[in-house]
Order: structure tokens, then sequence, then C-alpha cells
């Protein structure tokens, strides 16, 4: 039986809104919709969108995250909130009292975050769930055409899956065929080389290699209309949840840091307060093998306060993402206060190959780098366009190798 109504929600979301007014935290109008714990593997398996189109994919990972914690071996998340304006936040009916406080003050953290950081200031708040909605209309519509069907939409979309993030990571314009064909001219006539070599050079496919996969798709593909659109659709929910990738030891960090800074002056009463305690300790604890993003980011503002001030914090929220924000506030001491080491695997197990003491620490930051944000994706982008239209394709190599299982399916579906 739940120790709560919503009365006591609101109530307790109005002492948060107050709190949070006095720091100038700049939020999105927040919609709580309470649901319980199937309803909430629902929104998880959608990515919280209350419209999305329907593909296989998101029903298997329903599927398998509903057997997984009807098993105990799964828990669900404590939060869920979407970027879009109002925000979409989803409380489960099962949670007691306390932590539903702790959630909402989550969430203005977070809604403070993608109204006000520059990764997602092209990511159209406003409009991203009608967008969504009306991309699903369509999509339903080409399933029922018989002219299409079912199959066909979903083998395309297949495709589409596994290569969606195969675009443009960092919001750079995208240069026109015609403006690139305009710049190889000017160079050209610049140039000293007139030799037959630069001349067939101009008439290539493709003047310059291509790092945005779907993008290129649109430009040069030879695709029906409800094939460009499925690309498109892709397309624009990739760089909807791209920045959600590249900020999220910033994002959960800044969440993190203001619910625990709430609470503390929301005088919760004895009973609610040592419980909260006990749960933002198992949210912001460090994970064995690896890197929990709350833990991270949590530290961060925490260290960035003491030292600097609130105003830095807000700059960073405001200007930085993983990467950047990593590289520039991490010193040799906080990679040792945070205990980071780097670890390969041989036969024999798995042994530790750098630690964060003396200059062995920069190698560190480096290998975290290189596992935050979109540097976790392997980037694939096109290398030119053959005479015969075969299509050349590269692999942007860091000293990471791809699986080539996967590999070999992901060239089928480009195929």
């Amino acid at each position: 039986m739940s120790d709560w109504d919503v009365k006591d929600l609101q109530i307790w979301d109005d002492r948060i809104i107050n709190i949070a007014k006095k720091y100038d935290l700049d939020w999105y109008e927040i919609s709580y919709e309470i649901c319980d714990y199937y309803e909430m593997i629902g929104h998880m398996s959608y990515h919280g969108m209350p419209s999305h189109y329907n593909h296989w994919s998101f029903g298997k990972s329903f599927e398998r995250t509903n057997q997984m914690y009807n098993l105990g071996l799964q828990g669900l998340p404590y939060e869920l909130i979407i970027n879009s304006n109002p925000s979409i936040a989803y409380l489960m009916r099962q949670n007691p009292l306390y932590l539903q406080i702790l959630i909402m003050a989550h969430c203005v953290g977070h809604s403070d975050f993608f109204k006000n950081n520059r990764c997602f200031k092209d990511t159209g708040a406003d409009t991203v769930v009608s967008k969504f909605r009306n991309a699903r209309n369509r999509i339903q519509n080409y399933s029922e055409n018989p002219n299409i069907g079912v199959e066909k939409v979903e083998n395309f979309l297949d495709a589409l899956h596994s290569i969606s993030f195969q675009t443009d990571r960092y919001n750079l314009p995208r240069l026109s065929k015609a403006e690139i064909k305009r710049r190889a001219v000017n160079d050209f006539n610049n140039s000293n080389d007139k030799t037959l070599d630069a001349v067939e050079r101009l008439n290539n496919a493709l003047l310059q290699p291509d790092h945005d996969l779907l993008s290129f798709f649109l430009d040069y593909g030879n695709f029906d209309d409800w094939q460009m659109d499925l690309i498109n659709i892709v397309r624009e929910q990739s760089h909807y949840f791209i920045p959600q990738i590249k900020t999220k030891v910033l994002n959960e960090g800044w969440a993190s840091f203001w619910h625990y800074k709430i609470l503390h002056e929301l005088e919760l009463p004895q009973k609610y307060h040592l419980p909260f305690l006990k749960m933002h300790n198992a949210v912001v604890c460090p994970h064995i093998g690896g890197i929990n993003p709350y833990h991270v980011g949590f530290y961060l503002f925490q260290k960035i306060e003491r030292e600097k001030g609130l105003d830095e914090c807000f700059l960073i929220r405001e200007t930085h993402d993983d990467v950047s924000a990593i590289r520039k506030y991490f010193d040799e001491e906080d990679f040792r206060e945070l205990n980071f080491f780097t670890y390969g695997k041989k036969r024999e197990g798995t042994f530790i190959e750098e630690v964060s003491d003396h200059d062995d620490w920069r190698t560190v930051r480096n290998e975290l780098l290189r596992n935050v944000g979109v540097n976790s994706i392997p980037q694939i982008y096109v290398e030119s366009i053959e005479e015969d239209g075969s299509l050349v394709l590269k692999h942007d190599h860091d000293g990471r190798d791809l699986d080539l299982e996967y590999a070999d399916q992901v060239v089928d579906h480009i195929r």
C-alpha cells in the first residue's frame, strides 16, 4: 500500500520548485505521469516517448526487461524523463514517498540541463513529441500500404537501426553536393595541378569523404519516397538522442548534484531523510569494473563547487559535454581519488594495465575519454564511390578493432 497520494506529491513538488528557483535553475515545466512497473518497462522500451513507431526491437527490449525484472535479476530506473517542452517524467506507483521526492528533485536538474546545455539547442524540445507521433503515423501507413507492407518497412528499419548513429555527431553544417562541387572547382582553378587525374577527380561521384552516412544516403541514394522518409526519421531521431549520449556523465551528475542539495534544504522528516541518504549513496556509488556516470558527474560538480564556486558549475552545465569537462577539470589527484585504472584481458584472465599514478594517470584519462560519449560508438564513413558504383566504406580506427561478426551484419544491412 502506498504511503502517499497525488496531493502529497504536489506539496513536495511546490517546495522543490521554490528551492530550485532560489538557485536560479531554469527548467521546462515538468508533467509527471504516474504508472505501475509494467507501464514503466513499456516507457523504457520506447525511450520514454509517449508516441513512437512500432518495431520488433522495442518489443524485444520490453519482454527481456519484464522477464529479468520479474525474476529479480534487474531493477528499474528510479527516474525516466524526456527532453521536451514540457518535460514528461514518469513516477512509479510502487515507489515510496521519499523516493518520489528524490526523483522529482532529480528531474528538475535533468530538465534544467536539457534546456540550457549547448548540445541540446537544436533538439527541438517544443515539437519533439509531435514529430515522433507524426513519424509513427507515417510508418504505420507505410506498413498498411499493400504496395509496401510491414515486412519491407521492418527490414528497412533493421538496416537503418544498424547505422543509426553513423550520422553527424557534432552538429556541423552539412554542405550540399552543389557547394562541394563549387569549392572543388575553385580549388582546381586556383591550383597548378591541371593533369588528367585532377580533371577526373572533379567528375567523381563523391568529391570528399562523407562521415554522415545517413545524410549521404539521402543525398546520393536511389530510394523510393517512403524509404527516404524512413532514413530521415531515423536520422532526426539519432540527432535527438546523440546529445544525451554525449552528456551522460554531466547530465546525471547535474541532476544528482541538485537532488542532493535540494533535499538537504527541504527539511525532510527523519523517516524520509535517512532512506533518502541511503538511496542517494546507492545511486552515486562507484561501480566495480565499470563507470557509473552518476558517481563521476556528482563528484565533478561537488569538486567544482568546492574549488571554484557554483557559478563555475553553471558554466559547465551550459557549455561542456562529457569529453571536454573531463579533459578540462579532472587532474591526477581526481583520478587517484576515483581509483580509476585501465585493464586488459588475456587467456589467463583480466589484468590491470595502468593505475592513476605519476604520468600513468594521463593514460587512464585518455582511456576514459575513449569510452564516454559518442567515442564509445565506432565511426564508419564513406571513403569514395567507385566507377562501377561500388561504395567504399572505412572504419575510423583508433586502436580498437570492430567485432567482425557484427561488422559483417552491418555491411549486409548497408548493402
